[in-house]
């Protein structure tokens, strides 16, 4: 479903080369969960941007469900996040104007794919326990709340790959033990492949395969 060979990013400051990645290698089957962990500036949140995207490499190849997509334009990328790539922020990224069921519809709206949206809408807020609080705005939902409606919003679509940065990162223990099992079980119900950057050891135990980046490069993998 991923498969990633000779990627590397870097940037260009003032006065010196930056390299974030340096030569990553590997492959992700179709249904697999895999956490990557390092520590902070060890290239985890730029690889999974690269992975998604939402960002280009300075060199080497990204296929996504057989679709390479480091040289795309940011149209032909739009569409390919759109139709294979579900997404999950630290920070939620909810639109503050809109409902937590407007949230959801997003991707169905802006993809154009609105036959049935509505009801798939509310079986995902019923499957993170927020049908009841469909009508209410961001501002008005805790952030556990606002992270199990950005879970629901991913899910829209079924898209076939689901990449999660830190999704519990701004939550409280008891708030992110409930979206890891949300996570986990909407993960196992759509039968997508996971890729999710963690610096929790609990949520890491779940995956299937561990990939440990340190100085940009993989230095250990279980």
């Amino acid at each position: 479903m991923i498969a990633v060979s000779g990627l590397t990013k870097s940037i260009q400051t003032p006065t010196h080369r930056v390299d974030i990645l340096r030569g990553i290698d590997f492959h992700v089957p179709k249904g697999q969960f895999v956490a990557i962990r390092g520590p902070s500036g060890s290239g985890k949140s730029t690889l999974l941007g690269l992975l998604a995207g939402l960002d280009t490499p300075t060199s080497g190849k990204i296929l996504l469900d057989g679709e390479d997509i480091s040289g795309l334009d940011e149209d032909r990328l739009a569409v390919v996040r759109g139709r294979k790539v579900g997404f999950v922020f630290q920070s939620y990224q909810l639109i503050p104007t809109l409902t937590a069921e407007e949230n959801v519809l997003l991707p169905a709206e802006l993809a154009g794919e609105t036959a049935g949206a509505g009801e798939r809408a509310r079986a995902l807020l019923d499957g993170v326990g927020l049908l009841d609080r469909r009508d209410h705005y961001p501002v008005q939902l805790s952030g556990g709340e606002q992270q199990r409606v950005a879970l629901a919003r991913a899910f829209m679509l079924r898209p076939p790959i689901l990449m999660a940065d830190e999704p519990t990162g701004n939550l409280d223990s008891a708030n992110g033990r409930h979206v890891l099992e949300l996570l986990l079980a909407l993960n196992a119900q759509e039968k997508t492949t996971l890729v999710l950057v963690t610096h929790s050891a609990e949520l890491a135990a779940h995956a299937g395969r561990r990939i440990t980046l340190q100085d940009g490069v993989i230095a250990g993998e279980e």
